[in-house]
């Protein structure tokens, strides 16, 4: 169940609020065949990874607590450091992500008012910086926990605010629907004219690869899993085809590498309990700073680029090949030791050439339209 919990709150994340548009980009032939696949793929590789859990036989050998352990165990010290520089670097994309997400979340609320009050006509457009301002001093407090990975009640309510905003999501739609004021689908995705010409469909698409490729990813809590864990949390995400916590693993390996090079700071190590009332804590000089600048910053980043799809698609773009594709397959061979050029070999290697194609293409759509957004809009000036 915990399992479950975790995997529900990473799948039905700020990366399935983004399907929507990826869907109008390639359309319902494209859209529905691609996530297909993705999950497809996914799966398959998360099967791999689970089998590496042990080392070296899957089934009685020495347990691997997190997915750089089992890099390293099955690849060695080389791929170990690049597996933690894309996945930490992922996990620290991902909190400036939802910065984001929470900001256009919020506004959107205030424009629904807006427009209720004074009519669609009107002018309700609205600066993010506020809310972003708002979260980040929120998660600068929240941030000082220092064992928020132990807190498995904040999952599961992580997980029923996911599927709620899910359910709201679907009811408006068919809102939309029911009463005769939604668009015209198109089987394969939006049309080229005045308003998107034929180069932007094309990078829209290769965005649109990116933000199902994050929707479809979960490699940071794959070790929490079972292969009847995956299967429900898919179709869990398909019914629907729909921040700062996921930082705790980067802050986790900072101080502990900190504690590594200096074990006998009191800067670093001491802990000052400190009660409030009835209330008991401590805090850490070092625990304090560190995080504090650290949310800063991505608010700060995610202030200047406030573009949710572009964001989030190369969110997807980075960490959809090495983590879901590449690893699991370079550390099934080494388990299996397949033959080199054997015929599954060359399958796999297939697999994972593909997927890099489809990594580099999402990446470099997103890029550009975050590129694109920055000349239009003046930076901290960004309005929705």
């Amino acid at each position: 169940m915990t399992a479950t919990t975790h995997i529900v709150t990473v799948v039905v994340g700020a990366g399935v609020l983004a399907l929507a548009w990826a869907m109008a980009q390639l359309g319902w032939l494209a859209g529905i065949t691609i996530m297909i696949i993705f999950a497809c793929i996914s799966i398959y590789t998360y099967n791999l990874i689970a089998d590496c859990y042990r080392y070296p036989h899957p089934l009685n050998g020495k347990r691997n607590y997190t997915y750089m352990q089992a890099v390293h165990a099955y690849l060695g010290g080389a791929m170990h450091v690049f597996c933690g520089l894309v996945q930490y670097g992922k996990l620290a994309g991902i909190t400036v992500g939802y910065t984001i997400t929470t900001s256009t979340s919020l506004v959107a609320i205030k424009k629904a008012i807006c427009f209720h009050k004074r009519g669609h006509g009107a002018y309700c457009k609205f600066s993010n910086n506020p809310f972003m301002i708002g979260f980040g001093i929120l998660q600068i407090l929240l941030s000082q926990i220092p064992n928020f990975h132990k807190l498995t009640w904040l999952s599961t309510i992580a997980a029923i605010t996911s599927f709620g905003y899910a359910f709201i999501g679907s009811g408006l739609s068919l809102a939309v629907v029911v009463s005769g004021k939604g668009k015209t689908t198109r089987i394969f995705g939006t049309k080229v004219g005045p308003e998107v010409s034929e180069a932007d469909k094309v990078w829209r698409v290769f965005s649109a690869l990116g933000n199902i490729a994050l929707a479809c990813s979960y490699a940071t809590v794959v070790y929490d899993i079972m292969t009847i864990v995956v299967l429900v949390s898919y179709s869990i995400q398909f019914d629907y085809v729909r921040a700062l916590v996921l930082a705790q693993p980067l802050f986790r390996i900072i101080e502990m590498g900190a504690n590594m090079v200096w074990p006998r700071s009191d800067f670093i190590n001491r802990e000052y309990p400190t009660k409030l009332g009835s209330l008991t804590f401590s805090f850490n000089l070092f625990r304090l700073i560190w995080r504090t600048i650290y949310v800063v910053v991505a608010t700060i980043i995610a202030m200047a680029m406030p573009f949710f799809n572009e964001f989030l698609a190369l969110l997807g773009a980075i960490g959809f090949w090495p983590l879901i594709v590449f690893f699991p397959i370079q550390m099934h061979i080494a388990q299996k030791q397949i033959k080199r050029f054997s015929l599954k070999w060359c399958l796999l290697q297939l697999l994972s050439f593909v997927c890099f194609l489809v990594s580099v293409v999402a990446a470099v759509g997103s890029i550009r339209g975050i590129s694109k957004n920055i000349k239009k809009y003046k930076l901290f000036m960004y309005k929705q």
